[in-house]
């Protein structure tokens, strides 16, 4: 049996080559998350920002909201998967796991219902210490809902809920940790961009959101699945979006 001998100078080289690319691989991957994190905040905060300007939102119909909305969600989830595709990381990265699915969601539910009504006192003692509500009515309270519109109100609350925690929890923190190596920090920031989007809402809300987020933030690292923040995050949405302008509409308030 032959070996094939290589020159010393070619196993020198090779041998540099190797010891490069696992000292340098690190340093690369973690520089490439940060430009992805870069990428991703600047396509989102700029029209989070924005919000806090929307004072014509009254002025919207409905349909147009609604529609809007899950589309722009969904185009935000399609390209987070494929950073998650482009980087080989497992789904369960962002918190998708089919783990304990019933329990988890029972962890929801029996988490959400302290959480709704401390951010009911929190928003409305925000408001009497004189942080603004917001200037105009949403018009996902205050339309004349067909069955269609309700229809779509009730799966626009399913996109938001599972796009918006896909992001803000799943993603959002994984790339923080990442780059930051605390996950303080990733509670904390994921939770201060994610209250941005609702300035049109006024500062109380923002600041309660931002709360809630973090909890919701807490629960995730807590649990490590996106299943009990989604259920949260779904009922929350429901109440306002769906079940109070049904029983309005219905003249069950007056």
């Amino acid at each position: 049996m032959s070996h094939q001998i290589k020159e010393p100078g070619f196993f020198m080289a090779e041998d540099l080559n190797n010891f490069i690319t696992r000292k340098w691989q690190p340093y690369s991957e973690h520089k490439e998350r940060s430009v992805e994190l870069g990428v991703f905040l600047f396509l989102i905060v700029p029209s989070l920002v924005f919000s806090f300007f929307a004072i014509r939102q009254g002025r919207l119909s409905f349909l147009l909201v609604s529609i809007a909305t899950i589309l722009r969600d969904l185009s935000l989830l399609g390209l987070i998967l494929f950073f998650i595709w482009r980087n080989h990381e497992p789904i369960t990265a962002i918190g998708w796991t089919a783990r304990n699915v019933w329990k988890e969601t029972s962890i929801g539910i029996a988490l959400f219902i302290p959480l709704f009504f401390t951010a009911s006192v929190l928003e409305s003692t925000l408001h009497k210490a004189g942080l603004s509500a917001p200037s105009t009515p949403l018009p996902a309270l205050v339309s004349e809902r067909g069955i269609t519109e309700f229809v779509l109100a009730f799966l626009m609350v399913i996109v938001v809920a599972v796009v918006e925690e896909t992001i803000f929890r799943g993603y959002l923190m994984l790339r923080i940790k990442e780059v930051t190596s605390s996950p303080a920090a990733a509670v904390l920031l994921s939770a201060v961009i994610f209250s941005l989007g609702h300035g049109y809402e006024g500062t109380a809300s923002v600041v309660t959101i931002g709360i809630m987020g973090a909890f919701f933030a807490l629960i995730y690292q807590w649990r490590r699945s996106l299943t009990a923040p989604v259920v949260m995050h779904f009922l929350q949405d429901f109440i306002g979006i769906v079940l109070i302008p049904f029983l309005k509409q219905i003249h069950f308030f007056h």
